[in-house]
């Protein structure tokens, strides 16, 4: 399954299944489900989805200082950071937000 994410002021974003269902969860959003996100609400989207990459980055940099500090190996995380993920989305909600155009996804 896939993720389609739609405005009319930027080309459509594509994610898959899980990636997608995690950015909707972080929006507070349900997954599978279409749905919307108001130009007036796209700079809080952004904020929340800002505030999540830096929470991962965090927990990613504790767990390389612990396992530096107990001379463990470092942990190896997925290919692809939150940050990676959301950039393309952030893009579109400032631009959608500046148009005042709404975000629409479906799956």
């Amino acid at each position: 399954m896939l993720y389609k994410f739609k405005s009319r002021v930027a080309s459509d974003l594509i994610m898959l299944e899980p990636n997608g269902r995690q950015v909707l969860e972080i929006l507070g959003k349900e997954p599978g489900l279409p749905g919307i996100i108001e130009a007036a609400d796209a700079l809080a989207a952004v904020q929340v989805l800002e505030a999540a990459v830096v929470r991962e980055e965090a927990t990613r940099k504790a767990a390389i200082e612990e396992a530096a500090a107990k001379g463990e190996p470092l942990p190896r995380f997925e290919g692809v950071s939150l940050r990676q993920r959301v950039v393309p989305l952030i893009d579109m909600l400032h631009r959608s937000e500046k148009a005042g155009k709404e975000v629409v996804w479906g799956v």
